[in-house]
C-alpha cells in the first residue's frame, strides 16, 4: 500500500469497489435509510478523517432518500461490515444501483442526478472511512430491540388473557412477593399484570367464579409469568443499553485524534459488543415464544383448560385451533434453533469422527420404555472416544 501514496485517491475508489462483494437480497429502504444515518453519526464525531464536503454529501443523499442497493449477507462483524458499508458508499460514487421515492431502483448516477446531487468525490482516507464500522449489525440491531419492547409487552397483555381464560389466579403476582426479589422487570411484570387484571379493586366475573376452587397453584407458564417475562424486558434494556452506546460511538480504524495530532490504528471496528448483545435478545425473545406455545397448548387441550377441545365444537367435524397450536410449536423450535445459530432443517454436520461417534451412540443405545440409570450411555460414549 505504501508504495501506492502517490495514488492516494485512486486507492479510496479501489477500496469501495473491491470491499463491495455482498450476496442475498438487498435491504429494505427504510433498512437502508437506518444504515446510512447510522454511518452520518458515527463519521460527524470527527475521528474518520473524512472532509466536510464529503460529510455533506451523505447528509444530502439521506434528506433525498437516495439509497445504495446493500445485499444482506456478506458480514462476519469481525472486521465491522466492510461489505454492506462498501455497498452503500458505491451508490454514492455513482456506481451501481440507488433507489429514491422519485426514481425507484435505477442506475445509482442517475438517481442521484434525478435529485440535483453529485457523485462523492474522494480524498485519502475517505474510502476506508466510509466502509469500517458496526451500523449495519447497529442498525438492525436497534429495530430488532424496538420489536422485542413491542413483543414483551403484547406478552404481557396475552399472558393476562389466557389466565382468565384458564381460571388462574393473580395471587402469585403479589406486589410483596415481587419485592422479597426485587429484579426491575418482574416488578413491573407483575405490576402490569395486576393492573390488567384488576385483581385488586375490580376482580372479574372470570376470577369470581372459581375464588373457592381446590386448585392450589397454576402451571408455570401462568404463575412464573413474573419471572420469565420480567428478565426479558431486563435483557431488553440491557441490549438497548449497550446499541445506545454502540450507536454513538466513533468505530472506525484506524482513529483520527486531530486535537493530538495522531492517528492510532485500533479495535473499535469489532463487532462483538452488539453481536453478543443481540445473541442474549435473541434467546430472551425465544423464552416468550416457548412460554406462549405453552400457553397455547394448555388452551387446546380439553385436560387441562376444562374447554372444548381445540377450543372447537363438533370435534372430528372441526379441527378448530388443532393447527394453529402446531404453526406456534414449529416457530418455537425454530427460534430455538434460531438463536442457537444452528441450521433448523438438517442441523450442520461436524467432523467425520464425531460424526462416527454420533451413530454409534444412537445404533447402541435401546430406546427406554421406563426411567433408568444413564451409566449404559456414559459407557458407550466413553468407548467411542477411546
Amino acid at each position: 500500500m505504501f508504495a501506492h501514496l502517490a495514488r492516494h485517491r485512486e486507492l479510496q475508489y479501489n477500496l469501495i469497489r473491491s470491499h463491495a462483494a455482498g450476496v442475498g437480497t438487498p435491504l429494505s429502504p427504510e433498512k437502508t435509510r437506518m444504515l446510512l444515518a447510522l454511518r452520518i453519526n458515527v463519521l460527524a464525531k470527527g475521528h474518520s478523517g473524512i472532509s466536510l464536503n464529503a460529510l455533506n454529501t451523505l447528509i444530502a443523499a439521506f434528506n433525498a432518500s437516495c439509497l445504495s442497493m446493500v445485499p444482506e449477507q456478506g458480514s462476519v462483524g469481525a472486521s465491522g461490515d466492510l461489505a454492506p458499508l462498501a455497498h452503500l458508499a458505491l451508490g454514492l460514487l455513482g456506481e451501481g444501483e440507488m433507489w429514491s421515492p422519485k426514481t425507484g431502483w435505477e442506475n445509482a448516477n442517475k438517481v442521484l442526478e434525478a435529485h440535483g446531487l453529485k457523485p462523492l468525490k474522494l480524498s485519502a482516507k475517505e474510502g476506508i472511512a466510509l466502509i469500517n464500522g458496526t451500523q449495519l449489525i447497529t442498525s438492525l440491531g436497534a429495530e430488532a430491540v424496538e420489536r422485542a419492547y413491542i413483543i414483551a409487552l403484547q406478552a404481557d397483555v396475552v399472558a393476562a388473557l389466557t389466565l382468565e381464560v384458564l381460571k388462574g389466579t393473580s395471587r402469585a403476582f403479589d406486589s410483596d412477593v415481587q419485592l422479597i426479589r426485587p429484579h426491575k422487570g418482574q416488578i413491573e411484570v407483575a405490576r402490569r399484570l395486576r393492573a390488567l387484571l384488576h385483581s385488586e379493586m375490580y376482580p372479574s366475573q372470570i376470577a369470581e367464579s372459581h375464588r373457592f376452587c381446590n386448585r392450589v397453584q397454576d402451571a408455570y407458564t401462568l404463575r412464573c409469568c413474573p419471572q420469565v417475562h420480567g428478565i426479558v424486558h431486563d435483557t431488553i434494556d440491557f441490549v438497548e443499553g449497550v446499541i445506545t452506546v454502540e450507536i454513538n460511538s466513533g468505530t472506525d480504524n484506524p482513529i483520527v485524534f486531530a486535537e493530538r495530532g495522531e492517528i492510532i490504528s485500533a479495535g473499535n471496528f469489532h463487532g462483538e459488543y452488539p453481536a453478543k448483545a443481540l445473541d442474549y435478545l435473541a434467546v430472551g425473545v425465544h423464552e416468550l415464544a416457548s412460554m406462549s406455545e405453552r400457553r397455547i397448548e394448555r388452551l387446546v387441550n380439553p385436560a387441562l383448560s376444562e374447554l372444548p377441545a381445540f377450543l372447537v365444537k363438533d370435534g372430528g367435524l372441526n379441527s378448530g385451533f388443532m393447527l394453529a397450536h402446531c404453526t406456534a410449536a414449529a416457530l418455537a423450535i425454530e427460534l430455538l434453533a434460531a438463536c442457537q445459530a444452528i441450521e433448523f432443517l438438517r442441523p450442520l454436520k461436524t467432523t467425520v469422527p464425531l460424526e462416527e461417534v454420533y451413530n454409534v451412540v444412537r445404533n447402541s443405545i435401546r430406546l427406554r420404555k421406563k426411567t433408568a440409570a444413564l451409566k449404559e450411555v456414559y459407557n458407550v460414549v466413553r468407548n467411542s472416544i477411546r
